[in-house]
């Protein structure tokens, strides 16, 4: 990666923490006034999960610039763990968040209270905070589009979960306003339970991550035709992936031919590295030249 890619990844991903913590920010303050006016546990649902969603974005912010130091003495491989344990820390404040709502929820099924007033109010809000959600999401999408960063991408995917809990609150807002006062609550601990297993997504991938788990067999089946497609490469074996952050780390075996010399093993060798590179631009690549014989 060109020391150009480097400073517009670091700028994009900033400026995607910026604007997580912004949004989230804005969010509490008009759900605030919402649940004031309308006493709903569904509006107070979004409000807690938005209260977190700050805090957690916060250590987003915090962890995405510690990832982008660049590797130091202690520090070879780099930071890009610290992605992970960020993306661990955001499913801790997204479980806290669900365990708070069902408590609330159930409480609101034994002792029910009428929504109050201010209907039009909670629905203009839930609305509001679908179309800054969407906005911030699309923004995200285009930051993991050119970073693919494990905190990014595990902000973006409690929002989404955020766009589905502001839909279920208008539902529940209606038909309680409509009907039974007990939808409220019924929701609230759906949107729970939705947010429980939103957190479980995040804490899989970020354990991958902790634990160098191996690259889907998507990537590595690239990987492995992209060598393979080069005219003087004989075959590979012993191909390891893993990623750390934004960055890639590939190691593999190259099998070329036994005659060549070691100035045509290096020169194929570098080929193929710079063509992993077009697929991974943050990769590391290691490659080790086996000798083979190539019968006549």
């Amino acid at each position: 990666m060109t020391s150009a890619q480097q400073i517009d990844t670091a700028r994009l991903m900033k400026w995607a923490t910026y604007a997580s913590v912004s949004t989230a920010i804005v969010l509490i303050l008009v759900k605030l006034v919402a649940w004031f006016i309308t006493d709903s546990i569904s509006i107070l649902a979004t409000l807690l999960d938005s209260s977190l969603d700050v805090l957690a974005s916060l250590v987003n912010l915090f962890a995405v610039r510690h990832a982008l130091q660049p590797a130091d003495q202690e520090h070879r491989f780099g930071h890009g763990k610290a992605e992970a344990l960020a993306g661990m820390g955001q499913a801790m404040f997204i479980a806290g968040s669900a365990g708070i709502l069902l408590l609330q929820a159930i409480g609101r099924i034994i002792h029910p209270q009428e929504v109050s007033a201010g209907l039009e109010v909670g629905v203009s809000v839930m609305i509001f905070s679908m179309i800054a959600t969407l906005l911030l999401i699309s923004f995200q999408k285009y930051v993991i589009k050119h970073t693919n960063s494990t905190a990014i991408k595990a902000d973006a995917l409690h929002y989404k979960t955020d766009l589905l809990v502001n839909a279920s609150v208008i539902v529940a807002l209606l038909l309680t306003f409509y009907g039974w006062g007990g939808f409220d609550a019924v929701f609230g601990i759906a949107i729970a339970i939705f947010i429980l297993y939103s957190a479980w997504v995040i804490v899989r991938e970020s354990i991958d991550l902790l634990m160098d788990h191996e690259l889907p067999d998507q990537e590595r089946d690239k990987i492995g035709d992209m060598i393979l497609n080069h005219s003087g490469v004989q075959g590979f074996h012993d191909l390891r992936t893993r990623r750390s952050g934004t960055t890639v780390f590939i190691q593999l075996h190259l099998e070329l031919d036994a005659s060549l010399t070691l100035s045509a093993a290096h020169a194929i060798a570098d080929h193929v590295e710079c063509n992993l590179a077009s697929l991974f631009p943050d990769a590391e690549v290691i490659i080790h030249e086996d000798p083979v014989v190539v019968p006549n």
